[in-house]
């Protein structure tokens, strides 16, 4: 059973279930999770000789929730990356995310070699820093209908999200994942509604998800709300202007991505290596878990973990 503690990080206080000894892994959430996106991974990294650490970043679950919107920039986020290594007593680490995590997971990569040994990053691509800034772009495109341009304004989502978090959590992880009867449509929020439009209320849970699991989240977002979450998307047009120096950099640490087939960011077949080769060119084969949707490393927990594995182990 994974440890719980907290140990301090670039000022703030950070939350982490930990289990394991060896070398360290460190497993990075998303939106709207927590350390317990991991939990079907924390015990067979550990018992394959892995010392595997899953935080609550900064925002979320039990670790603090800076007040400040600017505090969530990807080089904050990046940074805390690099001070848990070291707060862990580690000078590397491997660094696995998902959604969210991913795109932290690649960035501290990018910035920290010399930190980040290896990277894995689960349903979202390396992103290349685009022409203009992406809030702009895509309400430019969407009308402001697109749903990071839907998380921007201070307040909407919270209320929606915190209205009913029950509702919220069985539409998000059901709506997701490749359990639903259609593919998921354009993340586009319909006018006068709301994000959860998007998605349908299971009947019954698919077999990944249990009760329990629905109360460990509704409980967990009770304490943290989600503020600290949404402001990371709050900062996209910011990181965009922050990595200007970075643009057209290239990841060079051996690099991993998994991906379901029904998740939305799944870009095709023959859409991986391409993005992969120009971003990270040290990748390994990329690994599509066929009918897994987003949230992947919970719906094939033993097809993400037998990857994670081989990869792990291919290191040495």
């Amino acid at each position: 059973m994974p440890q719980h503690r907290t140990v301090e990080v670039n000022g703030l206080r950070l939350h982490l279930a930990e289990e394991g000894e060896g070398p360290l892994v460190l497993l990075l959430h998303g939106f709207p999770e927590f350390w317990y996106a991991w939990r079907h991974q924390l015990s067979p990294l550990a018992e394959a000789g892995f010392r595997v650490v899953a935080p609550d970043q900064r925002g979320y679950g039990d670790s603090d929730r800076p007040a400040a919107p600017e505090a969530y920039s990807v080089l904050h986020l990046a940074g805390d990356v690099v001070g848990l290594v070291k707060a862990l007593g580690e000078e590397q680490a491997v660094v696995v995310g998902h959604d969210w995590g991913a795109l932290v997971a690649w960035q501290s990569a990018l910035l920290r070699p010399d930190v980040v040994r290896a990277v894995a990053g689960l349903s979202i691509l390396p992103m290349p820093r685009g022409p203009v800034p992406p809030l702009l772009s895509t309400r430019e495109k969407t009308g402001g209908r697109f749903y990071w341009n839907y998380f921007e304004e201070p307040g909407v989502a919270e209320a929606e999200f915190g209205k009913d978090l029950d509702r919220t959590f069985r539409r998000l992880l059901y709506g997701a994942s490749g359990d639903r009867p259609q593919p998921p449509a354009p993340p586009l929020v319909p006018p006068g509604g709301g994000f959860l439009d998007l998605a349908a209320d299971p009947d019954p849970l698919p077999g990944w998800l249990t009760e329990e699991d629905i109360a460990a989240y509704v409980a967990a977002f009770g304490r943290s709300g989600f503020t600290g979450g949404l402001n990371w998307y709050r900062n996209l047009d910011r990181n965009w202007e922050l990595t200007a120096a970075w643009e057209g950099a290239r990841i060079e640490v051996p690099a991993l991505y998994v991906v379901g087939d029904r998740d939305r960011a799944f870009p095709g077949d023959d859409g991986i290596v391409p993005t992969l080769s120009g971003t990270a060119p040290h990748h390994r084969d990329p690994v599509v878990v066929r009918g897994a949707g987003h949230w992947l490393q919970q719906e094939r927990p033993e097809a993400v973990n037998a990857a994670l594995l081989d990869f792990l182990r291919s290191l040495a």
